[in-house]
């Protein structure tokens, strides 16, 4: 095999050649050059942006075919399950640390199901422990397998269907019911199964892609995933008052003023509307923070937490871009002067890291998730009466945010300028926030009283 370094890339054009609208692809490789014609536009950026992934992170590419060497590997792939590992090696280095996760979850739930009647056949857990710690991470990163976890493996690779069984619509079938249901076969939640679906359509566009399989068949199938709710639930809603209540409980709770430490984070998503990853990424950089008036924070970083065997760093915070957004946008976000006083506060008496963060641990790491939920929780039972504590009133530190927005919304203010602060789309703010705008239907009702009598 011949390979090369040398590759330039073309614009899709529509295929003039066939009554049928189709769209070509056209590249180059070690001079010579590629073409490949795809029936929808989709598909066709899909394809060229798979190739130029490849090219941007240094993939020799085969000159004979005129594809990475990832791809060679996806199509030389005869059962779902190579064909699963080759799509993994494929994604995983332009892939976030969660989205690896997602992947690695929605495979590890469908692959045992697309696996033939053989004997041998390894529990549950078993096999979902070799796929999500082993085998669905990319070649190079694999640890050394237990004995056990090898075994689980290999049948696993003598078991799995051919990749062309997934062109019928049983195979498809099958991979759909495994992902409706959890490991305890219990009914998986919606949004996990909305999820766990866009993966395997992903990984069959994939195939679709590389000429495996003549089309998706998830379009055949007339399956419906139960309904997701994508609303946010009125009753997590804090209003003013309570939010006060809890920031100043939150001061009391912790060892070590560990609650104390963690107020200010608490704020950022109240008054600020932060998502909490965002809130542990801020820096002094980011925080304009005047003696006197309104303050304004500039976000351009987000710290989510995601297990290490995910990141390429090693880090549980990988750090990375805002959410829905490209990685040099930025969101300005105007901040109250109650916020401003906080922040000023916390950062006189506690400082910035090394790399200017406000928020540290105890040890100047990044704040785990574990810890700041661990605090809210106490913070909850000190704020609250035994009756909101039972109910889903701020459940999460995360409801916090949902406050500010939904306050925001109710006050009057513009749903552009929400969205803007937020990070939201309109459309996004709208639908996720349409229960919790208080007073707007008797508002309506008195309107259409009042057009009636006129």
């Amino acid at each position: 095999m011949i390979t090369s370094y040398d590759v330039k890339f073309w614009e899709i054009r529509r295929n003039e050649t066939s009554k049928t609208p189709s769209y070509v692809v056209r590249w180059k490789v070690g001079g010579r050059q590629k073409s490949k014609t795809l029936r929808t536009k989709a598909l066709a950026e899909s394809f060229l942006s798979d190739l130029r992934q490849a090219a941007k992170r240094g993939e020799a590419f085969d000159v004979e075919t005129g594809l990475p060497l990832s791809m060679l590997h996806a199509k030389s792939a005869r059962t779902v399950f190579e064909f699963a590992r080759a799509y993994i090696d494929m994604k995983w280095p332009h892939a976030a640390a969660k989205s690896r996760d997602s992947m690695s979850d929605a495979l590890s739930t469908i692959l045992p199901a697309l696996t033939k009647d053989r004997s041998g056949r390894p529990d549950a857990e078993t096999l979902r422990a070799a796929l999500r710690k082993y085998a669905l991470l990319p070649t190079g990163r694999r640890p050394e397998t237990p004995s056990e976890m090898a075994r689980a493996i290999r049948w696993l690779e003598g078991a799995s269907l051919d990749l062309a069984d997934l062109g019928e619509t049983k195979g498809v079938r099958l991979a759909l019911d495994a992902l409706a249901l959890r490991l305890d076969g219990k009914a998986a939640a919606p949004n996990t199964i909305t999820c766990k679906r866009a993966v395997l359509h992903a990984v069959l566009e994939y195939a679709v892609e590389l000429e495996e399989l003549a089309a998706n068949p998830l379009h055949k199938v007339r399956w419906k995933p139960p309904k997701t709710t994508e609303t946010v639930d009125p009753r997590v809603v804090v209003n003013p008052r309570q939010a006060q209540e809890l920031l100043t409980m939150v001061t009391y709770v912790g060892g070590r003023g560990r609650g104390r430490r963690l107020m200010a984070l608490f704020a950022c998503m109240y008054y600020a509307a932060l998502r909490p990853a965002e809130a542990v990424g801020l820096r002094l950089q980011d925080c304009h923070l005047p003696a006197e008036g309104w303050g304004r924070l500039t976000i351009d970083v987000s710290r989510p937490e995601v297990n290490t065997q995910w990141t390429d760093s090693g880090d549980a915070h990988e750090e990375r871009g805002l959410k829905h957004r490209g990685r040099a946008d930025v969101r300005p976000v105007p901040i109250p002067p109650e916020l401003v006083t906080i922040l000023r506060r916390h950062i006189e008496e506690y400082g910035t890291g090394e790399d200017g963060r406000v928020f540290r641990s105890e040890r100047g790491g990044v704040i785990a998730s574990t810890a700041y939920t661990e605090v809210w929780q106490d913070a909850r039972i000190l704020a609250l009466t035994p009756t909101q504590v039972a109910s889903p009133l701020a459940r999460r530190p995360y409801d916090l945010r949902h406050a500010a927005v939904s306050l925001w919304l109710n006050v009057g203010v513009p749903a552009p300028d929400v969205a803007e602060r937020a990070g939201h789309g309109v459309d996004v703010l709208l639908r996720v926030y349409a229960k919790c705008l208080d007073g707007h239907k008797e508002i309506a009702n008195r309107r259409i009283s009042e057009a009636l009598t006129m």
